[in-house]
Order: structure tokens, then sequence, then C-alpha cells
């Protein structure tokens, strides 16, 4: 079968506990009963300097942590450099990481978890996903995506050629994710309220690339489901991200584990985020 290409998200909001018809797909993430400890993280990059955006998102993060502590509950606030980037990333780099949050004065809970040492289970998570058919090999070129499109008269991004076609592991390839076909995703953002992405919007997107190396959203997914973290404040910016990564956590965990993504919107000072525990 081949996939249509992205549309657009839809702005609907199906209503709170409304039963989803057999076969939907439908997939909603509404916070229940979390598990402690309640966790928050912070995860940069250290490929090159810590700017004043990722150190916003790191001090609203420690603060939720802290404020919840503070009121009663077991709350930690973790830090995880995400440097499976080799080529960019450098020592040097985390300890300015390092550096800049010590001069903030945000302290950490346990150790720091390095993204890169656990390659092996991010390996593994794209191997189980393959295996249960949530993901499959893809050997099209950017050139032959963008002809079939054009001359189907469709919009740009990927549309679903090699879902069927079997390709050989030892064919130069990427990995994919096979993204449904029908429902939604919907989680309920703490600042935001209920947020819905239609499942025809999001496209098979690459979870391998071409050389081996899993992409952000395996690790990203895989490393906050296995460190516990119940709680993600971020930029606005990655909202567009985050049904692909509840898919691949519900894929790859049978479940999103508590998950409770929030937005950290740039005209509110983040009081909400503090007040939404």
């Amino acid at each position: 079968m081949v996939r249509s290409a992205p549309r657009g998200p839809t702005g609907t909001t199906p209503a709170r506990g409304a039963a989803d018809p057999p076969g939907s797909g439908t997939v909603r993430h509404y916070p229940g009963a979390v598990t402690t400890p309640l966790r928050m993280r912070f995860a940069p990059s250290p490929t090159g300097y810590l700017h004043l955006g990722s150190a916003r998102a790191a001090l609203f993060n420690w603060l939720h942590a802290r404020h919840l502590a503070a009121t009663g509950h077991d709350a930690e606030f973790l830090l995880r450099i995400e440097d499976t980037d080799l080529d960019r990333s450098s020592p040097e780099m985390v300890a300015v990481v390092l550096d800049v949050l010590s001069w903030l004065g945000i302290d950490h809970d346990g150790e720091v978890v390095y993204q890169s040492r656990r390659r092996d289970r991010h390996d593994e998570a794209i191997t189980a996903l393959l295996a249960s058919g949530a993901a499959y090999r893809c050997d099209c070129a950017p050139e032959a995506v963008k002809a079939r499109n054009a001359e189907a008269g469709g919009p740009p991004g990927y549309d679903g050629f090699c879902r069927d076609r079997d390709v050989s592991v030892d064919d130069p390839h990427v990995v994919r994710f096979r993204a449904p076909d029908v429902g939604e995703t919907t989680w309920d953002d703490l600042i935001r309220g209920p947020i819905t992405v239609a499942h025809r919007t999001i496209e098979d997107f690459v979870l391998r690339r071409s050389d081996g190396s899993p992409v952000f959203l395996v690790a990203n997914a895989v490393d906050d489901a296995e460190m516990g973290i119940t709680h993600v404040i971020r930029g606005e910016d990655l909202i567009n991200v985050t049904p692909k990564v509840l898919l691949l956590r519900r894929a790859r965990f049978r479940g999103d584990a508590g998950l409770r993504p929030h937005a950290l919107d740039r005209q509110r000072a983040g009081q909400e985020a503090l007040q939404a525990a």
C-alpha cells in the first residue's frame, strides 16, 4: 500500500474519556495516576555553547522538580547529555554545559546520563520495532520520493512506498516507523490542555539513518521511558514531535508510562507549569 503524504495537523479536540471506535487507532495520553518518583529532565546536546532557550528550559524543569519536592512530593531533576552526534559533540562542550548549570545554581539528582553510552538500547528498540512490524526498511532516494509526489500532485513528504516491499537488509537503507493509517494521538498538555494530531498527518518517519545510527526521536523515546521521566517541559517548537515520541513509546513499551508533556510558551513565564502540579 502506498501511503498518502501528510496533509497538516488537525485542530479537533475529542471529549475527554470519549469512547474510541473499534480499529480507530486512536491513542490518548491523559495524565492519570503517575507513579513516583516524579521525574523531570534536561537533555542538552553538547554540539555548541548552551544558548538562552536551553538554559530557560533547564531552569523551569529544575524549578518544577524542586517545587514538587518542597510540597511533599517525591520528585527528581535528572540531567542527560544527548551526545549521539559524535562528529559535532565534544568533551569541551559537555564541560561548558556543566559549568553553565553550576553557575546558574541548577543542580541535578543522580549521575549524569550520557546518551551515546546507551546506543545498544536504542538499537535494540529499532530491532524490536522491525520484528513487530511497527517499522520497516526503506531504500528510497530523496529524489525518487520528490518525483513521485510531483507526479501524483500531492504534498511533500514520504509516501510509504517501501511499506510492503521487504527491502533486503543487505541493501543500503534507512528504517522507518510505520505510522498508523487511521485514528489520532491526543495528550493532555498541562499548559495548553488537550492536543490532538491525526495519524494521517504523520509520515513514516526515519528511525535509523543509512549509516546505521538511530535518530534523535528513538533515543529520546527510549531514554525517557527507561529513565522513568514523568514530566517534559519543553519549548513549543517541539510540540510537533510529541505525537511521534508517544507513538514510539506505545509501540516499543506498550504504553506512555505516565508521561506528561507540556509546553513552555514564550509568552507565559512558566508560573502555570508550577501551578499545574
